[in-house]
């Protein structure tokens, strides 16, 4: 097992990262959390000219035909940058699932120009994230996964915690026409990828707080002294520090699991999201504690992570939910 990142691989990831910087600042995520999409005007559409948003497209369907493995460090930036698009439900997630059941489905052209988003949902939740502007979304019945088209479906809006994140509960009927796979298999694997996604995503986010919080222990002055020089605030970093790096190289595992169908990629892919939750998590409590009062506040962007990171936290199977699909994946089903 070779999870180690080549130098193309990483400079697509500082590419993305750059645009990132320059378009989906902080500024810009706030006016998502204000418009009726969610979204960063613009954004999508040069995110797809780079290739991002068709990566796991075919590439007879206009995408790059690539994995997992490139893109859980893009997922990793999109967490960092609290990026308002649904990179990781279509990219991530929905695009591969109808690449595997349907390689030749028309949908999966538009899909990977950025013309159309596709959602996902699966039966875990009973939400939706961007359903209203989806163009499609994959949908679990049963054992069975169902591609919806944006006119056979309808959505009852819910707020989230994090205001760019357009949940909704979705009504629709299945039918023969809608029906895309029955393959159980398939439906694990979905879910597998949402998870590592979330994983990735939570790292990214777990950081950038980090980072936030030693730039303003290290500006903050209490007493005529930085707040970072006290030894409580350097061990609660120090956590912080530690549960990224522990996370970080298992969800770069669990990605190379998915990518090559490793007989074990539920263990991994629970593993790491059981460990990136924790992270994000302890991330989210010790800078708001570092932060102190202002970290509270609407008007300071840390919320903009500590929301998307407590959201994320808990999609896709909280850290508790995935231990426990652990033990059951070591020991067996405890009943």
């Amino acid at each position: 097992m070779d999870f180690t990142f080549t130098e193309d691989q990483y400079l697509f990831r500082d590419t993305v990262r750059e645009l990132l910087a320059d378009k989906c600042t902080p500024t810009a995520v706030r006016a998502a959390w204000e418009n009726r999409s969610g979204r960063v005007d613009g954004l999508w559409g040069q995110l797809a000219d780079m290739g991002v948003v068709g990566l796991t497209a075919p590439d007879a369907a206009g995408g790059l035909g690539l994995n997992e493995v490139d893109l859980v460090l893009l997922l990793e930036e999109a967490g960092r940058a609290a990026l308002p698009e649904p990179l990781a439900e279509h990219t991530a997630v929905a695009v591969p699932t109808v690449a595997d059941a349907a390689p030749d489905h028309p949908l999966l052209g538009p899909a990977a120009a950025g013309e159309i988003t596709i959602s996902v949902g699966l039966e875990q939740s009973p939400y939706v994230s961007g359903a209203e502007e989806a163009g499609a979304l994959v949908l679990q019945h049963g054992d069975a996964l169902h591609l919806v088209e944006r006119a056979d479906y309808t959505v009852e809006s819910t707020r989230s915690v994090d205001e760019s994140r357009r949940l909704g509960r979705v009504r629709w009927t299945p039918s023969t026409e809608s029906s895309l796979s029955t393959d159980p298999a398939l439906v694990a694997r979905a879910f597998d990828r949402g998870a590592l996604a979330a994983a990735a995503q939570c790292l990214g986010i777990a950081q950038q707080l980090l980072d936030l919080t030693v730039a303003y222990v290290q500006d903050r002055q209490q007493f005529g002294k930085p707040v970072g020089v006290n030894q409580a605030v350097k061990h609660h970093l120090a956590n912080v520090g530690l549960a990224i790096e522990f996370a970080r190289p298992v969800t770069y595992r669990a990605a190379w699991c998915v990518a090559n169908e490793h007989p074990e990629l539920t263990l991994e892919v629970s593993t790491a999201k059981a460990l990136a939750s924790d992270a994000v998590d302890l991330a989210c409590r010790h800078a708001l504690q570092c932060h102190g009062a202002i970290g509270y506040t609407v008007e300071y962007d840390l919320q903009l992570w500590l929301k998307r990171g407590w959201a994320l936290a808990a999609s896709w199977g909280d850290a508790t939910w995935h231990r426990q699909r652990v033990a059951d994946a070591v020991l067996g089903p405890t009943g």
